[in-house]
């Protein structure tokens, strides 16, 4: 993978660990990190080896959004071009599951980046905020798209036009995140769910993704219809014949990796 200045990407067991790394701004975000997490997850996507993704900070934050003291200064030294933009599309379509796990402040685009992974956990202590229109924003990273998907049309609407902080807890009591993890567990935590996704059959793994991908764009009947020729090829493939050996051997399943 190419060196990066703001973001650190480490590959190990099946799972990509992509980390924020401006941890004396919080991971606040600039126009480098964007062209650099865009460039790095188009590449993790064309990998088999990286089954599952985890998008976290480094040090106390998450990512809670653009720097504005950054940006105000004129201290980019690279510009963006509209596909760099297409993050929370590599995010939602890429064929590895991605988690978002929120460590600290989470808000503006860094929220828009949250929101476009199939998973989100958060530490408890984090912080969300959809943040835009109190810098005058009307927001980028596709979260009109993604949140009223999580949480439904009414009240993602609310935190967009109405933004104001809110913790881990009501993150959880919204849907917008799934698990909640005390801090000095989280990473352990963070771990144990990206190894059991790691675990799972690769083929069968990417083919759910992809039959959530197709269920969002295709009527009931095309979709049945997909779901079940992907479901005779699943369970045709040498993963299930697998799974189904080791259950009756009593032992964990042997896959192999595509």
């Amino acid at each position: 993978m190419t060196d990066y200045q703001t973001l650190t990407f480490d590959a190990r067991d099946g799972i990509g660990w992509l980390t924020l790394n401006r941890p004396e701004r919080l991971n606040a975000m600039t126009n480098r990190m964007v062209v650099e997490t865009h460039d790095c997850l188009a590449q993790v996507a064309d990998r088999t080896d990286v089954r599952v993704l985890v998008l976290t900070g480094a040090g106390r934050g998450f990512c809670p959004g653009a720097d504005l003291k950054h940006f105000s200064a004129g201290e980019d030294d690279i510009a963006t071009e509209p596909r760099h933009f297409h993050v929370p599309v590599l995010l939602h379509e890429m064929p590895q599951v991605t988690i978002a796990a929120v460590n600290g402040a989470c808000a503006g685009a860094g929220f828009g980046w949250a929101c476009a992974c199939d998973l989100r956990v958060a530490a408890r202590g984090a912080s969300f905020n959809s943040a835009f229109l109190n810098v005058a924003s009307a927001g980028d990273m596709a979260g009109p798209w993604t949140l009223p998907r999580l949480v439904g049309a009414a009240r993602a609407r609310d935190l967009y036009l109405l933004p104001d902080k809110f913790d881990a807890d009501q993150a959880l009591a919204w849907g917008l995140v799934t698990r909640v993890f005390e801090p000095d567990a989280f990473q352990a935590e963070v771990a144990a769910i990206a190894a059991r996704l790691a675990a799972a059959s690769p083929h069968a793994l990417r083919t759910m993704k992809q039959n959530f991908l197709d269920a969002e764009r295709l009527p009931l009947d095309r979709y049945v219809d997909l779901e079940t020729e992907r479901h005779m090829e699943v369970m045709a493939h040498d993963d299930a014949k697998e799974a189904f050996r080791a259950f009756v051997e009593k032992r964990p399943p042997r896959f192999g990796r595509s």
